[in-house]
């Protein structure tokens, strides 16, 4: 009970003093991405958590599916065993996804690419999804990014990211790596700009003091028309 009470009070504060600088977010922090450390910790994070849940959304699908923010490329290691799913991935980061390549996926279904300006066909897939990712992306960036993701995906997308534990929106967070620190309702919000009511969340078992995980689950208008023949 104390420890809710001191989030709960520690968030409060947070979002009247306003962590962030502005409204948008500061520029996005990159060098962490060339990082060797940053690569290793890639290797480990979501042990017993977000990589079982990936397979649990993705065990038995069919088609195309884009790992975006892939990183090393690690989710892979828990899908791979599906033939019916073909896995790309792209990354913003060359030194990342080299590491994805050494790992024995085929280079030609990896890339170097901004999020918010996708090199992909309109619905060249059937799903889509990203860990731990657009938390770190400036709102214009979010936004952008998820309007890619819907023109891209024309089934289902799925993106973990970790929101306040307090409830609040505590705003932009700049120790290490910069993100975002908000609620849930914060998220769902950006989301429906984009996707309108077609927005699901499912929690996490991922979790830090001050966050926890929350599944992002969204669809195009193409998924019901197809599934609904």
């Amino acid at each position: 009970m104390k420890r809710h009470l001191k989030l709960f009070v520690k968030g409060f504060l947070n979002s009247l003093t306003k962590n962030h600088r502005s409204d948008t977010g500061d520029a996005q922090a990159l060098d962490i991405y060339s990082d060797e450390a940053f690569a290793n910790l890639l290797e480990e994070w979501g042990n017993g958590t977000v990589w079982d849940e990936i397979q649990i959304f993705l065990g038995n699908r069919q088609g195309r599916v884009l790992d975006l923010a892939c990183g090393t490329g690690r989710t892979h290691d828990f899908l791979k065993e599906n033939p019916t799913l073909d896995y790309y991935g792209c990354d913003i980061s060359p030194m990342l996804i080299e590491k994805a390549v050494e790992r024995g996926i085929d280079a030609k279904r990896l890339c170097v690419g901004d999020a918010t300006k996708l090199n992909y066909t309109d619905n060249q897939f059937n799903y889509l999804f990203s860990i731990g990712s657009l938390e770190h992306f400036t709102l214009p960036g979010i936004l952008a990014t998820l309007r890619e993701c819907k023109r891209v995906c024309c089934g289902l997308g799925f993106h973990q990211i970790p929101v306040s534990r307090s409830g609040f929106d505590e705003g932009w967070v700049t120790p290490h790596q910069s993100y975002w620190l908000n609620s849930e309702r914060w998220w769902r919000r950006h989301f429906s700009q984009v996707y309108g009511d077609k927005v699901w969340t499912v929690g996490s078992k991922w979790g830090a003091e001050t966050m926890r995980g929350v599944w992002f689950i969204t669809a195009n208008e193409k998924f019901f028309a197809t599934t609904r023949k």
